[in-house]
């Protein structure tokens, strides 16, 4: 991966869209293969088709700038989550059942466990979430859909590391209520 952060960053900001793809394309593709590992395995999605779709519908937003790399990654990361709650709900897996899946919003010895037809209540507590706190759900995406660090979070929404900490532990306590975990 050639991938240069100051030159993601330059071709963001620049609109330059068709240089940018080879450029994050491993990296989305790591995010899409995470997202995946969340999924049943009988999905019919895969992690390259989750990545061109989430790429299509970035570049096809009219408007659309990311003022640096880790917001770009974050909002390609949304659409991805969107997507495969789109193909969920297209699919009836929440009429059908199925198994469950493990979700980790803390810790890793605090694992949560979800099943398919929480998917879309998991984006409903976070559209609750984003009415309530912006800031803790912009923390929410950017650590638990993105997969930042504290640090990287940090430096994506210009505010301390221990802003981050207090957001993403008041993100999380309000996510198991509003999922009556």
């Amino acid at each position: 991966m050639r991938d240069s952060r100051g030159e993601v960053t330059r071709l963001l900001q620049s609109g330059d869209r068709d240089a940018l793809l080879p450029l994050v394309y491993d990296e989305l593709r790591t995010i899409a293969a995470a997202r995946m590992a969340l999924e049943r395995r009988e999905h019919t999605l895969q992690a390259t088709a989750l990545v061109h779709e989430a790429y299509l519908r970035l570049v096809d937003e009219d408007g659309a700038t990311w003022e640096r790399r880790a917001h770009f990654f974050a909002t390609a990361s949304e659409a991805m989550r969107r997507i495969l709650i789109e193909h969920a709900r297209r699919v009836g897996t929440a009429k059908r059942g199925g198994g469950a899946r493990r979700v980790t919003l803390g810790a890793a010895d605090s694992p949560v466990e979800l099943g398919l037809e929480q998917a879309a209540v998991l984006h409903d507590a976070l559209v609750v979430l984003e009415q309530e706190d912006e800031r803790a759900a912009a923390v929410t995406r950017l650590r638990f859909l993105a997969g930042l660090s504290v640090e990287e979070t940090a430096q994506a929404l210009s505010i301390s590391v221990r802003s981050v900490r207090r957001e993403w532990t008041f993100a999380r306590a309000r996510l198991f209520e509003l999922l009556g975990l």
